[in-house]
């Protein structure tokens, strides 16, 4: 019996840790391998309304009927590749969850840690010249150390 409560328990924790998908029933396709295939190719693609999920998870409209067009797409035959290209045809390359390294994306990969190494750069000639830099306080007057003391004592 405690196996059996055991496995209950397991089971809907299980149950409600997985992500929840919001693939309607009327969208699964009969085959396995091409409903393999279509979960595969729309968690590739980005729902183009609530950006950072792709389209298996998001329930907007726009992404069913990317769903739908992912399938029919499947069904007549196109190859995973043609059907991710048609869709950045159709929508740009923001609907890809992982963006390509060509063209002028190599810019954007590439600017994060190019400016990364400017800054670091900068920040170690800004503290090497402030270290050789000469000590300001050594070249007042009397009058003026006796003035600063005086600013900083109150």
């Amino acid at each position: 019996m405690k196996q059996y409560i055991l496995g209950c328990v397991a089971s809907a924790v299980l149950a409600t840790t997985t992500p929840a998908l919001a693939v309607n029933p009327d969208e699964v396709l009969d085959d396995p391998a091409l409903e393999a295939r279509a979960r595969g190719i729309s968690a590739e693609l980005r729902c183009v309304v609530c950006r950072g999920e792709n389209i298996d998870e998001s329930n907007a409209a726009i992404a069913r009927d990317l769903r739908l067009l992912v399938r029919e797409r499947l069904v007549e035959g196109d190859s995973d590749d043609q059907i991710i290209d048609f869709v950045v045809e159709r929508y740009g390359e923001y609907v890809l969850m992982k963006p390509n390294t060509s063209g002028a994306n190599v810019i954007l990969w590439g600017a994060g840690p190019a400016l990364f190494t400017f800054a670091l750069i900068a920040g170690g000639l800004y503290l090497r010249k402030r270290s050789r830099a000469k000590d300001t306080v050594a070249d007042l007057s009397s009058d003026e150390k006796a003035r600063l003391q005086e600013l900083l004592d109150d």
